[in-house]
Order: C-alpha cells, then structure tokens, then sequence
C-alpha cells in the first residue's frame, strides 16, 4: 500500500505524528499477523518515524480483513526504495512526508508486476472472500453429500474431518483444472468434431474439414496440383524376348518412357542416374536389367545399396514377388545389421544378389572382401537407390566407401560393375550421383512418363486463441527483474495435427501423419487415440508409430501391418520419407516444415500412388520459418528443389578411409590417384608420420600397407556421426526390450522420474541403472509429461572441422564468422511435470546425473564490446539479447541448408546463471561428432544474420520476450526465458553494420596497397 494519506497541507505536531506513527505501526503489525502475514518495518534512514501521518479514518477503517483474502505474504512499511524492489505477493505502506506529493495518494498492491489502485484493491479483496465462502459452501456440501446415511440422514462432522477430505482431494483438484484448461483449448474443435465414419474421398475431406474443424479459418491455402497423364514406350530393343514375354505374363504390355529409356542405357553397359518423381517405378530402371543379366549369366552377380534397413527389407519383398512371378530362380538375401551369423555365412557362399547399406559396405565386406570373392569378382551391377539420402556427413563417407569398392574391384577382383542411381528430389542429380561415385560418364533420365494423381495440398496454421503470459527480462538500477508480458498464441499443433489425423481415419482415408521427432509422433499418435476413442472406438487400434528406436521386429510388423491393410495410419518421423512401398496412402499431414523443400514433397509423395487423386495438409507450427510460408504460400509452392551437396575431397575423411584402404590391399599413389584424389599423397604423407601406414623398400614405386594397432581400421569410423553406445529401455513387468536410445539423448528422456512414451502408451521410469545402460520403466495412466532442467556450455576449441564447407576461394567470404570444432557438455539438475494439454508446470524436482559431453562442431561471430555497450545503455539485458538472436539465427537456417531444427542448437541463457558468457552469436551441432551444417552455415553467415533481422523488425509482436513467430524456440532448453527482442534486433544490426565495416576497410587497404 503506498501513500497513506492525502497532500493536505495541516501537519500535526511532532509528538501527536510520532504517536500516531506508533499506533500505526502497532496496528499494522497486530493486523499483519491475523493475516497470517510476515510484517518487515523498513523505514529509510533518512526519515523518521514521527514523520509517517495518517488522516483520520483511513488506515483505521481500511478493511483489514481483506488481507488474508489477498493472500499477499509480506506486509511491509517503508518508503518508495522498497516498491522499487517489486516484492511480489506483498503490501507496502509507504512514508508518505518523504515523497513527493505527486508520487502519492494512491494505493498499490504489487502482485505480479500489476499496479492496482485502492478501490481496485478493496473490490478485489471483497471478490475474493466472496469467492472463497462460495468454494468453502460447495466443498462443505459434497463432503455432506458423501457422508449422508443411508435414510438420507447427515453424519455428524468435525472440521478436522472437512480438512483432511480437503487435503486428499487436492491432486484430484489439479487434474481437474489441468483438464479443464485441455478441454477449453480443445473445446472448439469438440464443438464441431464429427461423429460419423462414412467414408470421403480426398477432394470431398477439404470441404469437409473446412466445415468442421476448420471452420475458425485454418486453411489459409490450398494450391491444386493438376493430374499428369503416362506416357508409355515400347520394350526397349535390347531387352531379349524371353524377358518381354516374362513382362506380359505379369500384365505389363509397355513401359513408362523413362523406364524404357533407362533400361535400354544400363543393358549398353552405361552409368545412369534415374530422377523421376516419387512413385514412377523407378524401382523396375535396375530390376529389369539386373534380373534380366542375371538369368542370362549364371555366374554374374548384383549388389544393391539402400540407406536404411527397411527400405532394404521392402526391395527383397519385391524382388522375390517379381522373380516369382516371372518363373526366375536367384539367390537374393538381405546383409545388414539383423542378418544372423548363420544367413551371413549363406549369403556369402551362395547369393547373387545382395542387398546391404553403405555401413555393412563398410564394416565388413571391404575389410573382408576375400570372402566375398565370389561376389565382387563377377559384379555386373551396382544399384544406388534414394541416392539424394547421401549427403553431409553420411554422403561424404559414402562417397569414400564407394571409392574403396571400385578400387578392391579393379585391383584385386577384375571387375569394373556398371552403376545406376535413383533419386526422387534432387536439383542436381547428375553431379550429386557423378561425384558420390567418382564417375566420369553417366546418362541422365529425368523425362517423367508416369501417371500422377491430382493433389491437393492445404497450407493449415491453427487459430489465435487467447493471451498468454511470458517474462521478459529488464536490466533496471543494475539487476535483472521479470516483467510479465502477454503475446497471442496460436492453438496447439499437435492437437490440431492429432484431430486431423483422427478425421482422415475415421473416414477411410489412409494416412500417414509425419512428425519433426519421435516424441512428437508419440504425442499425436496417443492425442489421435484419444480422439478416436470418443469418435471411433473401433479404429482406434488402427493407428501406430513407426520411428527410429524400434527393434527390428517391431519394425517390420508395423510396416507389414500396415501394407497389409491392417492399420489406417501411421504416426511417423522421416523414417518413412524414403521409398518404402506402404500401399496405397490416401493422405499424407505434416506437422512442421520438415528441413527442406525437397523432404516435404518426398513425403508428400507417398500419398496418391498408382495415379489416385491425394490430400497433403501441412499444419504450421509457430515458428518463424512455418508462419513465413503460411504468410507467402508461393515461396513455398514456387521454390527450386535444393540441391545435394557432397564433399568427396575433405582431407580428414580421406585420410581416415586411406587407413581402410591400406588395410583391405596395399597403396600406391601411382596407381590409386585416380580413386582417391589429388588429396592422396597428402594423407598418405600424414598416416605414415603416424605410424599407421608403412612402406615397403624393396618395391620400385613405393607401396604402402597398413601398420596400425586397430584389427579393423573400419571399426573406428561412423559413417553417419551415429553413436554407437545406447541405453535400453525396458518394460519391468512384462521384462521385455520396448527401444534403445542413443546414449546422448538417455538422460533427457529416461531419467529416473520421467515419462517416457511407447506406441501411444505413458510409461513411468522407475530406475536408470548407469553401469548396465538400461531402464526400468513401468506402464502408467498420467495425464503429465516431464521435461529435463538442464544446462549446456559450449567450448571452442580450434582446429581443422571434420566436415567443413566447400568454399572454392577463401577470399569470397564476406564474414568473420569462424567455424570450430568444439566440446559440448550438458549439465542435468532437475526435471518438470507439466499437464499435457495446458502445457502448465506444476511441479519441479531435483535430479543427479553425471554430466554428458561430446565433440561436435560450431560456427560463431563475435559481437563487438560496443555493441554490448550501447544495449546496456538502454538499460536492456545484453545476455537476453544474445539469446534471442542466436534463436532468431537458428530459426532462418533451414531457409538456406538441408537441416532439421533438432540438427542445430544455439547457446541459451540460464535465468538463475549469473556466470560470465561470451560475447558471440553461436550455432552448434547437436550431434555428437558433427555432422558439417554448422560449416556450411558459416559461408552464409551474412545472408543468416541479414534474414533473422528481417523477420524481427517485420513481426507485429509488441513483447520484449518477443513470440514464437519471432525468437521464441520450442527446443529451447529454458523455455525461452531471458529473451529480449528489443535488444535483439539492435545486437543484429550492429554486427550487420560491424561486417560491412570491416570489409569496407579491407578493400580500401586493399586499393591502398595496390
């Protein structure tokens, strides 16, 4: 309370103003403590007590009572030094004599950063008490109720009785208000849900849905892609007879133009590289030729390569489908990670055609290639299929692989096989496939003949719905205060992807429904049942998720299940991106901009095949990158497809693939150049100085063999920057495995205390045994999810990247941004329940886990101490700033690179960390090792910093802590605190202005010099 009292000009005497300042104080204490209040008398030094007047009547007719209905904690008496503390919960009497009178004559009650007048108070007071009688009647009347006899008469009570009922009942209470705050932000949607399951084709759902959930404008656009008609070729002429035959008896009388194109090119012998759109049979380009060679030679072999498992498995499926059907006998087999060692053992001896990954290429053919002699000897074939999958890290080793192979085949084996690549979304498809596989021919076929469906694709950004609060921080009189702002926000997401989900099933159409991570399929997978369970129970065991973690067998039952018709739709994570034949999928959603423009129209190609009409829903999440195209759905729909990037010359990996090389056969640069590069002497050069590669003296040109201590130099290289240890999770009831998760990510999900999620169902974890790597979890019905309390640091360390960009010419940089490698440590002490559906946190608790580290890699440019300068002298938070424009970078990266958001992170500041930060805008990899996006993002440094700048001073938003259309991230590991846009966009526009000064002043030296 401030001011007690008026500006009358009357004083009363000294000693009749220190007797009432006793009685007032007196007053204030007695009244404070009835109310259960701490009393704190805090009067400056530079006043006295006997200043401190009161005019008649007001504090002793002040409705003390109220006190306790306002539940403030603290009542304070000072002057206004003590308000600029901004206690919250707390009532401060101030001295009035000295402040200014223009200061006064009021009354505030600071509660939560609000400044409410006298009247305000007493009315707010007065509604409380009203309310709290009211919820004091009712709960009296159910505990009445509960007690009554069995003729109807009430059981006496005592009001101990009514307290402990109360008590019990709390947790109840809770549930009770998260779900009443999960049905009023879903209550729009169950207004208009609908109950019937009759069956709608794709065209007739987006009226359907424009009627019905949709009716609050979600769909913001909806763009029609036209139908296209086949285009058919006759067998090519050097397809025998026999082999055309075959193809009739199966019911194909002709080809689509680009397969017969194709098959004609590999059957002469040639290298090619099939771009088509998703479900143009690309997959009969190389089956045809191969089975058709095969059958013809009996000693010729093949060898497939796929990027995941189950795309392997799908291809064997189809092979032994075709081959029988057209009266073929060939020995084709799997040879991957789940292949037992007694199948491997067969395989070798007796298969001629193999399918394998890269990583089985990698780990044990090559190495071991006297035991498939038999094989790379008479290879005829080698087939590349989803080759737009090699790219970054994983397309870097896979190119140095694939080298390795044709080195063993031409020097050791006598073969030189043909290669034919398919690719469905690729910008560069000739040069990606030329450079992957270090071929100097290859014949491109990207005529499309095939049918294509018409589809429609619907933009869908899930409606404004009311205020929500978020702090934002200030820098005032030197210390950071929280100032509670309100943004609008959009509906949730997920439930708007998970309604959607449930109408597409409900009527009949097949769905798949991609989701940005695992745990966002688990989500909607386990909202769409909910849904379904009030509209659909029968359907609702007609949905899973597929996603990576999976064992093997669960794997391939759910993909069996759902080719099979069994399941309506999957809840899935790029996992089923790549090709893998599903049947026929009517619709495809997708929560989130997937990473690139050439991933969201490979999904959105597993709908429509065999040439049906097919829907494709993109729902907008609230960030900036999602809202940019619900905003300008042309810049989504008239964008190029990106283009493929691999670096086959990056010394480090070439020098790690040489060690492999000269283990498998001996080196010679005179002869090896050719495979490996100019690079070669180099790396050569680099292992000998480490004693991992030995010449041989008594040979004319030197040769080089390897001398290193590893048994298999293979085995210390990941191609895929993947970590191999991990942590089972399992089920300790039924003692069954249900996942296993990468060793980084255990201890952010299955932390003892967490809730973990498994095909829709809540697990509790109970224990986290770290000797054993495994935890315990045990089914439970929770209406909560955790999230870890966590914090990250990252160090630079220096030195040559891994993985870095391929810049031709240094010089052409207009950055100083620098990349590094770096050591990423992450620090766990504690985890929070919050209520699904409200999002609403209502509990914290303490957790100790040792901290985790590993190497990765990062780009950064340093902000410029004047820069720190001028925002402190606006009194804004200078570490709030770096914070929202490192998030406003990472939120535009996958504008320019091939990424999804969880492949980067940026350095978030820790509101209770008062330790000293650099003073730089920082983007990491988050995967352990690097995966080479944090290099390609240095080159573009400018262009990032220039477009996140853009997206701030263009967002509407009027908050300090900005929204999520803005600097706010949903991976932000502090829950977008300390965030500060302001400060932000003056950071950014001085870095901006910082670089072009620097480069100014490089050419003007530059000019001088010259």
């Amino acid at each position: 309370m401030r001011g007690v009292g008026d500006g009358d000009s009357g004083r009363a005497g000294d000693g009749d103003s220190e007797s009432l300042a006793t009685s007032l104080i007196g007053r204030v204490r007695r009244e404070s403590a009835a109310a259960k209040c701490d009393f704190v008398e805090r009067i400056s030094a530079t006043s006295s007590r006997g200043k401190v007047r009161r005019r008649a009547g007001e504090v002793e007719g002040w409705q003390w009572s109220g006190v306790a209905a306002s539940r403030c904690k603290v009542v304070m008496l000072g002057n206004l030094e003590s308000r600029a503390n901004k206690m919250h919960d707390t009532i401060v009497i101030v001295n009035y004599l000295a402040e200014s009178e223009d200061q006064c004559g009021s009354i505030d009650i600071v509660k939560k950063g609000k400044q409410l007048s006298f009247w305000a108070i007493i009315k707010s007071i007065k509604k409380r008490e009203d309310t709290f009688k009211a919820e004091i009647w009712a709960a009296i009347k159910l505990f009445v109720g509960k007690r009554m006899s069995g003729n109807g008469t009430p059981v006496s009570f005592s009001l101990e009785d009514l307290l402990v009922s109360l008590k019990g009942s709390s947790v109840d209470s809770s549930k009770c208000k998260m779900k009443n705050v999960m049905t009023r932000s879903s209550s729009r949607m169950e207004q208009i849900r609908c109950k019937v399951t009759n069956p709608l084709l794709p065209v007739e759902m987006v009226e359907h849905l424009r009627k019905g959930i949709g009716s609050s404008g979600q769909i913001v656009h909806v763009e029609e892609i036209n139908a296209r008609m086949a285009v058919h070729a006759e067998f090519p002429n050097n397809l025998l007879e026999k082999t055309k035959a075959l193809l009739e008896r199966i019911g194909i009388s002709s080809l689509y133009s680009h397969q017969a194109e194709s098959i004609r090119a590999s059957l002469s012998g040639k290298n090619v590289v099939v771009a088509t759109s998703t479900s143009s049979g690309k997959s009969l380009c190389y089956n045809l030729p191969v089975l058709e060679v095969l059958s013809e030679n009996l000693l010729s072999c093949a060898l497939y390569l796929f990027p995941t498992k189950a795309l392997a498995q799908d291809q064997l499926r189809a092979l032994l489908g075709m081959t029988a059907e057209m009266g073929i006998s060939l020995n084709v087999g799997v040879y991957d990670g789940d292949t037992s060692q007694a199948d491997r053992a067969w395989l070798r001896d007796n298969a001629r055609l193999l399918i394998t990954n890269p990583d089985m290429l990698h780990m044990s053919i090559l190495p071991c290639h006297r035991q498939f002699q038999r094989i790379l000897s008479n290879l005829r074939f080698v087939v590349i299929d989803e080759a737009h999958a090699y790219k970054g890290a994983f397309g870097c080793h896979t190119a140095l692989i694939l080298r390795r192979m044709r080195r063993i085949c031409s020097h050791v084996c006598g073969s030189h096989p043909s290669f034919v690549f398919c690719t469905a979304t690729s910008a560069n498809p000739r040069e990606h496939a030329m450079e992957l596989a270090n071929l100097h021919t290859l014949e491109l076929i990207q005529n499309d003949g095939s049918p294509c469906g018409s589809k429609t694709f619907v933009l869908w950004n899930p409606p404004l719905c009311s205020n929500h609060a978020f702090k934002s921080p200030r820098s005032m009189n030197g210390s950071e205060q929280a100032d509670t702002v309100a943004v609008a926000k959009r509906s949730s997401s997920i439930l708007e992807a998970s309604s959607l989900f449930a109408e597409m099933v409900q009527h009949g159409l097949r769905c798949i429904a991609f989701c940005k991570s695992r745990k966002l399929s688990e989500l909607v997978l386990c909202y769409t049942r909910d849904f379904l369970q009030e509209t659909a129970p029968h359907l609702v065991d007609s949905i899973y998720a597929y996603r990576g973690g999976y064992t093997a067998q669960d794997r391939r039952r759910i993909e069996a299940d759902f080719f099979g018709g069994k399941l309506r739709g999957l809840a899935a994570t790029n996992a089923l991106e790549l090709g893998i034949d599903v049947g026929c999928i009517d619709a495809t959603l997708h929560l989130g901009f997937p990473g690139s423009v050439a991933s969201l129209w490979q999904q959105a190609g597993r709908s429509g095949r065999r040439g049906k009409p097919s829907l494709a829903v993109y729902i907008a999440l609230e960030g900036p990158l999602d809202q940019y195209f619900m905003k300008f759905p042309q810049k989504l729909f008239g964008s190029p497809i990106e283009c493929c990037q691999v670096d086959a010359h990056n010394q480090q990996v070439i020098e790690q693939h040489i060690a492999c090389a000269a283990f498998e056969h001996p080196l010679s640069l005179l002869y090896d150049e050719r495979y490996f590069g100019s690079g070669l002497d180099s790396a050569i050069r680099t292992l000998a100085s480490k004693g991992l590669l030995v010449s041989d003296p008594s040979c004319v040109s030197q040769i080089w063999s390897y001398n290193g201590h590893e048994r298999f130099p293979s085995n210390a290289i990941s191609i895929r920057a993947i970590e191999t240890e991990k942590y089972q999770v399992r089920d300790k009831l039924k003692d069954e495995v249900l996942e296993e998760i990468e060793e980084s990510k255990a201890f952010f999900q299955v932390y003892e205390g967490a809730v973990y999620m498994h095909q829709g169902r809540t697990y509790l974890v109970k224990a986290l045994d770290l000797s054993t790597k495994i935890a315990y979890c045990q089914e439970a019905d929770l209406k909560y999810y955790t999230k870890t309390r966590d914090y990250t640091d990252i160090h630079v360390i220096g030195g040559d990247l891994a993985y870095p960009a391929k810049v031709p010419e240094i010089h052409h940089l207009k950055t100083t941004a620098q990349a590094h490698n770096c050591k990423v440590t992450t620090n766990w002490f504690g985890f929070y329940r919050i209520w699904r559906g409200s999002n609403q946190i209502f509990d914290a608790v303490d957790l100790s886990l040792p901290k985790y580290s590993y190497e990765s890699q990062a780009v950064w440019i340093r902000v410029p101490q004047s820069i720190k300068t001028a925002v402190l002298l606006q009194d804004l938070c200078f570490r709030a700033g770096l914070h929202a424009a490192s998030h406003a970078l990472l939120n535009v990266v996958p504008m320019y690179i091939m990424c999804n958001s969880s492949d980067l992170g940026s350095e978030c500041a820790n509101p209770h960390d008062t330790r000293y930060i650099p003073e730089r805008i920082l983007l990491y990899d988050r995967h352990p090792g690097g995966i080479g996006i944090s290099a390609q993002a240095r080159p573009l440094f400018r262009e990032l910093l220039s477009t996140a700048l853009e997206i701030l001073t263009t967002c509407c938003c009027s908050s300090d802590a900005g929204c999520p259309n803005c600097i706010q991230s949903l991976s932000c590991g502090e829950y977008n605190e300390v965030l500060d846009k302001t400060a932000a966009i003056m950071i950014l526009k001085g870095v901006i202005d910082a670089e072009t000064s620097h480069f100014e002043r490089s050419r003007a030296e530059t000019a001088e010099t010259l």
